[in-house]
C-alpha cells in the first residue's frame, strides 16, 4: 500500500541548506503528513537523514538535485527509525567519499538488520562537534525523541536546527513553511503528533524536562526544520517550544485504532471488479 504523495522539490531553508520533503496525504482527509530530510551544501556537503525506502527514486532525485553524490562528504543519521534510514545503503553506495555519522546506540540497535560500514563511520554524541570544512556543526539531544539513539543537529553558521521528530504537525497541501500552514490544522495536530511518538512525556518531571528543552530553545535559532512538520521561523519557534513544554506530565492522547485501520484498508483497496 503506497501512500499518495504530493510532488515536491528541494526547499531552501537558509544559505546552502535545503529541506528534502516527502509529503503524504492522509487518506482520512485529515491533512498532509511530512517525512523530511535535509541537505547542507557547504564546503563538505552533508546529507541529514535518508528518507523512506518506499519512495526511494523520488527521494534520491530531490536530494541529488542540490548536491552531486560524488561531492557528499558526510551522511548524518539522527536515529534508527525506518523513515530516517530508508535509503541509507543506497546513499552510501552513491556517495563513496562520505563518512557516516552515527553513534554507538544506533549501531547496536541496527546490528543484524542493516550492515553499517563501521570502517566509514564516526561515532558522535550530544555535545560533540563536527568540522565540515566551512562550518562546525553541533550534535544536540532534541526536545522529543522516540529512540535512545536520537541526536539532532545545530548549524551555528545559519542558525538552523534539525529537530528530528520534534514539532511534528499536519499541514494542508504542499505547505513547507509554518507561516503558510492552516493555523487550526497545525495547532490541532501538534499535541497528538508530539505525544504519540513520546508517551514517556506523561511521566516526566516538569522542571527537569524544562531544563532539557532549554538546551535547544536557548540556541540562537533562525529556523527549525523537522522530519514531520513545516519549517519554523520567528515567533513560531518560541511558540513551538512553549507548546512542547506544555505537554509535560499530561496524559497522552490515545493512538488510532481499528477504525483508522478500516479506513486505510478501504482507501487503498483495489476497485471492485
Amino acid at each position: 500500500m503506497l501512500p499518495q504523495t504530493l510532488p515536491t522539490e528541494a526547499h531552501l531553508i537558509a544559505p546552502d541548506t535545503f529541506l528534502v520533503p516527502t509529503l503524504a496525504v492522509d487518506p482520512s482527509g485529515g491533512g498532509v503528513f511530512a517525512a523530511n530530510s535535509m541537505v547542507i551544501r557547504g564546503a563538505e556537503p552533508m546529507i541529514v537523514d535518508t528518507g523512506c525506502s518506499l519512495l526511494r527514486d523520488e527521494w534520491l532525485a530531490t536530494a541529488f538535485s542540490v548536491v552531486d553524490p560524488a561531492d557528499v562528504r558526510w551522511v548524518f543519521i539522527s536515529h534508527d527509525d525506518h523513515d530516517h534510514i530508508g535509503n541509507l545503503e543506497t546513499v552510501l553506495d552513491l556517495c563513496p567519499q562520505a563518512t557516516l555519522v552515527g553513534n554507538w546506540a544506533m549501531t547496536a540497535r541496527l546490528m543484524g538488520d542493516l550492515e553499517l560500514p563501521v570502517h566509514r563511520m564516526r561515532w558522535l554524541d550530544q555535545g560533540d562537534v563536527l568540522d565540515v570544512g566551512d562550518r562546525t556543526v553541533q550534535l544536540v539531544r532534541p526536545p522529543l525523541f522516540d529512540s535512545p539513539a536520537t541526536r539532532g543537529l545545530f548549524d551555528p553558521t545559519t542558525g538552523v536546527l534539525w529537530a528530528v521528530d520534534t514539532f511534528g504537525a499536519l499541514v494542508q497541501g504542499d505547505v513547507l513553511e509554518a507561516d503558510d500552514a492552516d493555523p487550526d490544522l497545525w495547532a490541532g495536530s501538534f499535541d497528538a503528533m508530539n505525544t504519540w511518538n513520546t508517551p514517556w512525556l506523561e511521566w516526566v518531571d516538569e522542571a527537569r524536562f524544562a531544563a532539557h528543552v532549554a538546551t535547544t530553545a536557548s540556541l540562537p535559532l533562525q529556523a527549525v526544520a523537522s522530519a514531520h512538520g513545516p519549517i519554523l521561523r520567528g515567533d513560531r519557534i518560541a511558540d513551538a517550544f512553549d507548546r512542547t513544554l506544555a505537554l509535560a506530565a499530561r496524559p497522552v492522547q490515545p493512538t488510532p485504532g481499528q477504525d483508522l485501520l478500516d479506513a486505510l484498508l478501504a482507501a487503498f483497496a483495489p476497485a471492485a471488479a
